[in-house]
């Protein structure tokens, strides 16, 4: 049985690139659902259409309240029965109630090695703090901010040379390989997130994650 995705994004989409690449392989068990965003005009939408995947504009701003649009935002991923709802750059600080509704089944991915540099201008912040390593990170969703079990993280060195740019575009390719990475496990029934965090193959992966070193 396929595994039903539903995408999430606000932009441009290039990790929804990423996932769309991947489920074309044969044997990925994982579909592509539908692709709902919550700003008009998202080069995202326009990539999913190329692909020939349904679309879902949800704009935030016609809501009153955050509840509200989770609410709305709840009822249009269902309609597609979603085994497993991705955020791809979906730009929402998103309600206790909705993380409720998709525990278990909902990935985030954030480009900084977590717990190190939640939120924004992580790639400034490396650098500023002085990390000789950077990279991202792909979590289950939790309650709390970019602070939900890991899942996989890429980890990448910092070079002397580096700026906030140079460092982005590396983290990015990254991010276009683990996150397809993950949702395929998920996919094939390889990983869940369990009492103790996040579970591949029935074993309990560790804090930080299954690493990857580039």
């Amino acid at each position: 049985m396929p595994c039903n995705v539903v995408v999430l994004i606000s932009g441009s989409g290039s990790n929804l690139q990423a996932l769309i690449d991947s489920v074309a392989h044969d044997g990925n068990p994982a579909r592509i659902a539908a692709v709902i965003c919550n700003r008009a005009g998202a080069y995202g939408l326009e990539r999913a259409e190329q692909a020939g995947i349904t679309t879902g504009l949800l704009d935030h701003k016609q809501f009153d309240g955050r509840e509200a649009f989770d609410a709305a935002l709840i009822q249009t991923i269902d309609a597609h029965q979603p085994d497993l709802v991705v955020l791809a750059g979906f730009m929402r600080i998103l309600t206790p109630g909705f993380v409720q509704h998709y525990a278990g089944r909902l990935l985030n991915i954030h480009p900084s090695l977590l717990p190190k540099h939640k939120g924004l201008h992580t790639h400034q912040r490396a650098l500023e703090a002085g990390d000789t390593e950077h990279g991202c990170s792909v979590h289950f969703v939790t309650e709390e901010l970019d602070g939900g079990p890991l899942v996989v993280q890429a980890v990448l060195p910092i070079k002397a040379d580096d700026t906030a740019e140079s460092l982005a575009r590396r983290v990015h390719q990254q991010e276009h390989q683990i996150y397809p990475l993950a949702v395929r496990w998920f996919a094939e029934g390889r990983l869940r997130l369990g009492a103790q965090g996040a579970m591949l193959d029935g074993q309990p992966l560790p804090a930080s994650g299954h690493l990857i070193r580039t």
